[in-house]
């Protein structure tokens, strides 16, 4: 199957010709059938010779995994179509003076494996490192990979015990990598051994399937996690050709679940970082029942320098939806730092300092983020 094919075929999120339905539909067979390699990402698309090179460059640094139906969105002769440059690699990851492998310093945040704590009552949980697929600008892209489940079950052990004896958390983040990749037997036994500890009274779902393998969330899937309420789940929307049929059938089954759906998206130069493109796209998440809640200034993050954007222009963004769109369809920008995250608005936006941008953080701390104008 040419690129030519794919855009003369079925819509963007159907089967290609020569895959049945079902298959398509199954989310395991989804996973088996990832592209990990230029040829087989020449069955979806048209590579550039940019996006060739970068995969040869880039194919010791960073996992390059897409999944069929997030394929199936690209455009196929556009390199710049925002669907492509998220998954995609590019050279201009090789050119990042300011990126860091860690920018929240994670690492340092961790008082047991795989927790993060920077608030003194919530914590976000690592259950695993895998995802169905790759994004350019992951945040933990040092770590995402593969491991086997028989390899994280000491880990993951040792993390509950941890939250068992710390009665201050009330509040737990499931992240990673993808809590939903887990199978729905691993993550109830997961779920099930949170709810047991008294302290802790929600749990939340941080999630990409929604967007990259809509089929994850299954009719099965839903009726296991309805037995562990409260839970809430944020996934992670970018463009406006995300939102998808198949995606609102996966956010529809959520809802009706119980489980209120939220968006954080994060602002990407070429992608997103227009009013035209942002306002379709929160407008769109709120006709499918998923509230846009944050929208993440791009991480001083490795090899993602191509996408940041200057934090004035994004609140010029925001500020221009005001009056425009419903004010719930306005998420609130944001500036995560290894102190929390930030809302870029007074009082917390405290000026520029030369190339940096000066934040006050929840607990009174400055931080200066690196932010160089245009």
């Amino acid at each position: 199957m040419t690129g030519a094919l794919r855009a003369r075929g079925s819509r963007p999120g159907a089967p290609p010709p020569g895959i049945r339905e079902e298959e398509w539909r199954d989310w395991r067979w989804q996973m088996r059938h990832r592209i990990r390699s230029a040829e087989a990402l020449r069955a979806w698309i048209d590579p550039h010779e940019d996006e060739l090179r970068a995969i040869e460059a880039l194919s010791q640094r960073f996992h390059f995994v897409i999944t069929p139906y997030y394929a199936s969105l690209m455009d196929p002769d556009d390199p710049e179509c925002p669907i492509r440059r998220q998954v995609v690699p590019r050279l201009a990851e090789l050119h990042d003076p300011l990126g860091e492998p860690d920018p929240l310093r994670e690492v340092e945040h961790s008082p047991v494996k795989n927790v993060i704590r920077v608030y003194p009552d919530r914590i976000a949980f690592c259950v695993n490192n895998e995802c169905a697929l790759y994004c350019r600008f992951c945040l933990r892209k040092r770590m995402v990979g593969e491991p086997s489940w028989s390899m994280r079950r000491r880990e993951l052990e040792e993390a509950l015990g941890w939250i068992e004896t710390t009665p201050e958390i009330r509040d737990v983040l499931l992240t990673g990598g993808d809590p939903l990749v887990f199978t729905d037997d691993r993550l109830d036994w997961l779920l099930g051994r949170l709810r047991r500890i008294p302290h802790v009274e929600i749990v939340r779902l941080g999630t990409r399937l929604p967007v990259t393998l809509p089929f994850r969330v299954t009719e099965g899937l839903c009726r296991m996690l309805e037995r562990h309420h409260p839970l809430w789940l944020n996934t992670h929307f970018n463009h406006p050709r995300e939102l998808t049929p198949e995606a609102a059938e996966a956010v529809d089954r959520l809802s009706r679940a119980g489980i209120p759906v939220g968006n954080q998206s994060v602002l990407l130069r070429g992608i997103n970082d227009d009013v035209h493109t942002m306002r379709a796209l929160c407008e769109g998440l709120v006709r499918m029942r998923v509230r846009p809640y944050y929208c993440y200034q791009a991480q001083l993050l490795e090899g993602t320098a191509h996408f940041r954007v200057p934090v004035e222009r994004g609140i010029e963004l925001f500020h221009a939806l005001r009056g425009r769109t419903s004010g719930f369809a306005i998420p609130r920008y944001v500036l995560d730092t290894p102190g929390g995250k930030v809302p870029l608005e007074y009082p917390y936006l405290r000026g520029r300092e030369g190339d940096r941008v000066v934040v006050e953080t929840w607990d009174g701390s400055l931080w200066r983020e690196p932010n160089p104008l245009d």
